[in-house]
């Protein structure tokens, strides 16, 4: 499962870029609880949102031409200068070449060959999140792609995942976990676009799932706030229920009361 215990591949931070911060910081604080604390000019305003105290993801203001609103999620690396390296001979791109982040670490922003948006984050003086796999706080990924098999082998390539294939009603579903961790390490899945409709209509993209005390009352406050059920609220058998949202700008995230104890 997802944990703070971060080792390589494993994700470690995520963040949304949208074009009113301060609508989508109030927004997320009235679904999630969450409080957001804006940063100053030398970090571009760049703001990090907290749950219970705890720091758990960030915030930053993008225009029109930098992309459309989305939440974007940074898997852990020892070298992010040999991921980007990784990145291009596997067929992926370098879209924003690694950089430090003052004393904290080090980044870059990556698309995969699909052209699906990632990132990487080089631990200094911040790990990554604070908090993972409790209330209100990232407790899945989830990669909607055209070809799965595709993308295990590149992922596999950049970060070492590992992939295995869990039974359940009407299919199987990969899940991923970093290298060598084993499958009770596994902290995201892949899934085919065309297998959903709903994803197949808006793109390939990875998605941020939230662990909530209640899926349903989440998903009735987020439209209550401007935002969008994707799709409504449904049980999944030793999974959870769950629904998919989207922001008032557009930027999409799902929610997952789990049926199995979390934190």
């Amino acid at each position: 499962m997802l944990t703070t215990r971060y080792v390589t591949g494993s994700p470690n931070w995520f963040d949304l870029g949208t074009p009113d911060l301060d609508a989508a910081a109030a927004f997320y604080t009235g679904v999630f609880g969450w409080t957001f604390q804006q940063g100053g000019p030398e970090i571009g305003g760049y703001g990090t949102f907290q749950a219970a105290g705890r720091t758990i993801a960030g915030g930053m203001t993008v225009t029109a031409e930098q992309g459309d609103p989305a939440w974007n999620i940074y898997f852990q690396t020892p070298d992010v200068d040999a991921t980007a390296k990784a990145v291009e001979r596997d067929g992926g791109t370098v879209v924003v070449q690694p950089m430090d982040v003052m004393e904290l670490g080090r980044s870059a922003y990556f698309r995969d060959p699909a052209g699906v948006g990632f990132a990487a984050w080089q631990p200094k003086q911040m790990s990554g999140m604070q908090a993972a796999n409790e209330t209100d706080t990232l407790a899945w990924v989830e990669l909607s792609t055209p070809d799965v098999q595709a993308a295990t082998g590149f992922y596999h390539a950049v970060f070492g995942w590992e992939t295995s294939e869990v039974s359940f009603p009407g299919g199987t579903y990969t899940t991923v976990n970093p290298a060598a961790a084993g499958p009770d390490s596994m902290f995201g899945g892949i899934v085919p676009l065309d297998s959903d409709p709903l994803e197949a209509r808006a793109g390939a993209y990875w998605m941020p799932y939230i662990e909530v005390a209640d899926a349903d009352a989440a998903a009735t406050r987020a439209q209550e706030l401007g935002g969008t059920v994707r799709m409504a609220p449904v049980d999944i058998e030793g999974v959870g229920r769950l629904a998919k949202l989207a922001d008032p700008h557009g930027a999409r995230i799902a929610i997952i009361k789990s049926a199995m104890p979390t934190g």
